[in-house]
């Protein structure tokens, strides 16, 4: 049987590929084109939207909303007509936090066909890594790498590619700016008290930093690019940033008196609203960790979906990674596992044309869900899908966003027992289309597997309409495995509670 843990390396189907960044503060986006598995930068656009300013009681308000709308509207003019896949839109902090965050994303997605993901804190932060260490080379030099958001702020200690440590902290220059300089006035008082109040977050994370150590400290991203280009324009420093540079910036906040006074070369106007709250953040950061000097990187979140977006066409996808390591965390029989995600491949691709499931995805998310299937037997066999969709739904996930992961989730907890059951997490109509399907299919699968026995492997052709599903086996097949039988008249039973047919024969 051909491996499935990996996928092949395929290709790269693609000429140009974008990556945009629903920020809580400015949404990005950048497009590159993609010559013999290099990148180049053909555009970059950004617009300050301040998304995180419009959450009230955990809700996005109207006018938010329509920032966020109408800056979409002028990136999807760049990508109009680029083909799913090459684009990939991720959502941050704002985006995590906000109870109406799918209704957003709808509108977004009638404005670009292209699906918007939700990645989690230390996803964003994996992707931010990715982005700095393609685009600054360090040899074996230990990297601390420092990007502060508009709503959360990420560290990542890594060496070379990879990441070792990788956190993110409900910490930004938006949500700060609320806090401490809502009405604009700066002075030493709430500017002590935002430093303050930054650097009880970073208690949670201090001493592991520390005691895992670096070499070189590095800052993304929007407020460390403002004091990066502050101190250069104003000839305070050629190595990057220093303590003592961030006392001169505070001595200019400090003079204006007000964020609409602020003026400063380095400094551009859309900026001033926030940049007392993020200069406070990296305050707290360079003291709590003893920072003596911090280079910039260009390169940050957008630039690693890049690269992770052609990653998933090669052998570096680092989602397979993530699997892998399940496998052997959870002790997975490997050998069943194979069996079923076999068998579950080989139906999809008899119904994939009659069930519109022709996407990577769909293949992927099946592959995975049947590998992963039984990473819940460990802790009780009675109930180990529901065990194993609670381990896949909580875990860190490295590369998948939080609708693939919840998906994956999905998909296990229905494999066996109740087709009904569901996890509270909303998908759209489409993609919950999908998900029933495959959940269909690994449960098929699962069931004629369910002897375990390795060298059985059934034949079987599918045909399938909108709710229908009927199996034929090989004539006298099924007469002589009665568990089989009696297990599939069982799940006739399950899959009509969820308005699905079952025949075979």
């Amino acid at each position: 049987m051909q491996s499935l843990f990996l996928q092949q390396s395929h290709d790269f189907p693609f000429e140009k590929i974008a990556a945009i960044d629903l920020g809580s503060n400015s949404f990005h986006m950048v497009v590159a084109q993609v010559t013999h598995g290099q990148l180049r930068i053909t555009g970059e656009f950004g617009e300050k939207v301040q998304l995180a300013a419009g959450l009230v009681n955990g809700y996005l308000d109207d006018d938010s909303q329509q920032r966020g709308l109408d800056c979409l509207a002028q990136f999807a003019q760049v990508i109009e007509g680029m083909p799913q896949g090459s684009v990939r839109v991720v959502g941050t902090n704002a985006l995590r936090v906000a109870k109406n965050r799918y209704d957003f994303i709808g509108k977004a997605m009638d404005i670009m066909s292209h699906p918007v993901e939700i990645i989690a804190g230390r996803e964003e932060a994996r992707l931010i890594y990715v982005g700095v260490s393609r685009t600054m080379d360090h040899g074996d030099a230990k990297r601390l790498v420092v990007d502060i958001g508009g709503g959360s702020t990420e560290f990542i200690i890594g060496q070379q590619l990879e990441p070792i440590l990788t956190e993110s902290l409900h910490m930004g220059c938006v949500s700060f700016k609320q806090r401490f300089f809502d009405d604009g006035v700066i002075n030493k008082s709430n500017f002590q008290k935002a430093v303050t109040a930054a650097r009880l977050e970073l208690l949670s994370i201090q001493d592991d930093y520390i005691d895992e150590t670096w070499d070189i400290a590095i800052g993304s991203s929007g407020t460390i690019k403002a004091a990066y280009n502050i101190v250069r324009e104003n000839n305070w420093g050629k190595k990057g940033i220093t303590l003592k540079n961030l006392k001169q910036i505070q001595k200019v906040l400090f003079s204006a008196g007000h964020a609409d006074n602020i003026v400063v070369p380095g400094l551009k106007p859309e900026r001033r609203p926030t940049f007392a709250a993020g200069i406070a953040i990296l305050t707290a950061v360079f003291e709590c960790f003893d920072i003596k000097q911090m280079d910039f990187s260009t390169g940050a979140l957008r630039e690693g979906v890049l690269y992770d977006v052609m990653g998933r066409y090669a052998e570096t996808d680092i989602r397979e990674r993530t699997v892998n390591y399940l496998l052997n965390q959870y002790h997975i029989d490997t050998e069943q596992a194979k069996l079923v995600t076999h068998t579950a491949l080989s139906a999809l691709a008899q119904v994939k044309d009659d069930w519109n499931l022709n996407s990577i995805s769909s293949e992927d998310l099946l592959r995975w869900a049947g590998l992963l299937h039984e990473v819940g037997a460990g802790i009780s066999h009675s109930r180990y899908h529901k065990h194993g969709a609670y381990i896949i739904s909580e875990s860190d996930m490295p590369g998948f966003s939080q609708q693939e992961q919840q998906a994956l989730a999905n998909l296990i907890l229905r494999h066996r027992r109740k087709f009904t059951q569901s996890l509270e997490f909303r998908f759209t109509k489409s993609d919950q289309q999908d998900l029933d399907r495959l959940s269909i299919l690994l449960r098929l699968a699962n069931l004629l597997h369910h002897d375990r026995k390795e060298g059985d492997m059934p034949i079987f052709t599918l045909k399938a309409n909108d709710k229908s599903l009927h199996a034929e086996f090989l004539p006298g097949w099924l007469e002589g495995r009665p568990l089989t039988l009696a297990n599939l008249q069982r799940e006739a039973e399950a899959l009509a509670l969820g308005g699905y047919l079952l025949t075979f024969s």
